[in-house]
Order: C-alpha cells, then structure tokens, then sequence
C-alpha cells in the first residue's frame, strides 16, 4: 500500500487563483512557457483529475497536482 503524498499549503491572500497562476505561484514550474505545456499536455492535476485549462479559476481549498507533488490553494 503506498502512502498518499503530503499536501502543502499555498496562500494566495484571496479567493480565487488561475490555474496557470497558481502552477508558477505555488513553485511547481518556475516559467510560465513551462507551466502552459504541462497543463496542455495534461501533467496537472485538479483534484484528482486531469484539467487542460490554464485559465480555470481554482477556489480555496482546490489541491492541485504536478509530478508527484500536491499543493492546495489556502487564503
């Protein structure tokens, strides 16, 4: 049984974040090139599934996957 990855907090100081946004903010990625190919090409997660927006609004609380790393979207 594997063991579930830990999840890190990333305040965003509001409500709601982009995607694409939160990728570079949160230090998955570190340009914004980068973060648009992996989105496109289906390497992020949004709560478990694959999203191909980089412009879909995540609200707090949303835990966003890339590369075995998980980070949710705190105020």
């Amino acid at each position: 049984m594997t063991t579930p990855t830990p999840i890190s907090d990333v305040s965003i100081g509001g409500d709601a974040i982009r995607l694409g946004q939160f990728v570079k903010f949160a230090g998955l990625l570190d340009s914004g090139g980068d973060v648009k190919e992996a989105i496109i090409d289906g390497y992020v997660e949004v709560n478990g599934e694959v999203d191909r927006r980089r412009g879909r609004q995540l609200q707090l609380g949303d835990v966003v996957g890339f590369e075995g790393r998980r980070v949710r979207v705190c105020a």
